[in-house]
């Protein structure tokens, strides 16, 4: 079994097929390129060689009108250092017309150093068995699917990207920009990550955390304007006590027509709200703060005590603060 080299360039394989989804292949491969972009202006050589493979070469159409070219059969020549396959809006009629690369997808994973998934690109691995009994992403609207087609999987419904030993899936589209920066970081640091992030104009780390459904997107998605003011100012004073009677002032409404309107509004009652964007701000400084104990978390984010966010973890995540910490955190 091969691993990663002790130097770079490392080599990736993109793997496309008719229907791929177009933005999950050109974002890590921009990812990638700009990474090389600032090495080569801290004058060292290139970090990634990437191919684009399929199952024949030449031209392979997308979702869009775009269409990428192919210049390798997948699983020609030397296995790549990191293997990685998107995924399709039609994800059940690709495995159905491109068996060969669940075939390729079994044969290479002993091979590579990391493989990975994009989006429902996760179902070629499962179809392989290389999911069974690990933790896997995909996109929300598929997820109900994977966890039918492959019960062995241990599918995270609202991560943003998942990492299981060699094995990386992420959740949909975007997401797969958010694990290509996840990649560069593992390579070559932080900083240089950061880099690329911002000539992407984009967040290393999204201010929702690890999470395919944050409450800063829900909250931009609330019609009634005053609901999404009492949301935005949550989000900004998760430190300071929130009462029910205080939010129904902002929104100059009843206790009883606030929990009303904002349960018809967010789907859920103002209390879950709250715990969700605290438990949310909490993974965020969990994630990026690798120096804040996590006492010091749990005050930030409105808490009393370390064991009052302790017991929230476990009861949402059914990990503990710190656990999370060591599977998504900064290094020091």
């Amino acid at each position: 079994m091969s691993s990663l080299p002790a130097s770079p360039p490392f080599t990736v394989d993109i793997v496309v097929y008719p229907g791929f989804k177009a933005l999950e292949a050109v974002g890590p491969l921009s990812v990638f390129d700009y990474a090389n972009l600032h090495l080569a202006r801290r004058g060292l050589g290139p970090g990634y060689q990437v191919s684009v493979v399929a199952e024949q070469t030449g031209l392979v159409r997308s979702d869009t009108v775009m269409a990428l070219e192919a210049t390798r059969q997948a699983g020609a020549g030397p296995a790549p250092d990191v293997a990685l396959i998107v995924g399709s809006r039609h994800i059940e009629q690709a495995l159905e017309a491109s068996p060969g690369l669940v075939a390729w997808a079994a044969r290479t994973a002993p091979q590579v150093g990391r493989m990975v998934a994009l989006c429902s690109g996760c179902f070629f691995l499962a179809a392989a068995g290389l999911l069974d009994g690990r933790p896997a992403a995909t996109h929300w609207s598929v997820t109900d699917l994977l966890r039918q087609r492959f019960p062995r999987v241990q599918v995270d419904p609202d991560a943003i990207y998942v990492r299981s030993g060699k094995f990386w899936t992420s959740a949909g589209v975007t997401a797969g920009i958010d694990l290509a920066l996840a990649l560069v970081e593992e390579d070559f640091g932080h900083a240089l990550a950061l880099e690329v992030a911002r000539d992407l104009v984009m967040y290393l780390k999204r201010p929702g955390g690890q999470s395919q459904f944050s409450v800063h997107l829900a909250s931009q998605a609330t019609r009634h304007p005053g609901i999404r003011e009492v949301q935005a100012w949550v989000l900004s004073h998760l430190d300071q006590p929130i009462t029910l009677a205080a939010l129904a002032s902002q929104a100059a409404m009843s206790e009883r027509n606030f929990r009303r309107v904002f349960a018809q509004e967010c789907g859920q009652s103002p209390s879950e709200f709250i715990e969700t964007a605290r438990l949310e701000g909490a993974r965020r400084l969990l994630e990026e703060g690798a120096g804040l104990p996590v006492k010091a978390v749990a005050a930030r984010v409105g808490f009393q005590s370390e064991q009052a966010l302790r017991a929230l973890f476990i009861r949402r995540l059914g990990v503990t603060p710190q656990a999370y910490r060591e599977r998504f955190g900064e290094a020091p």
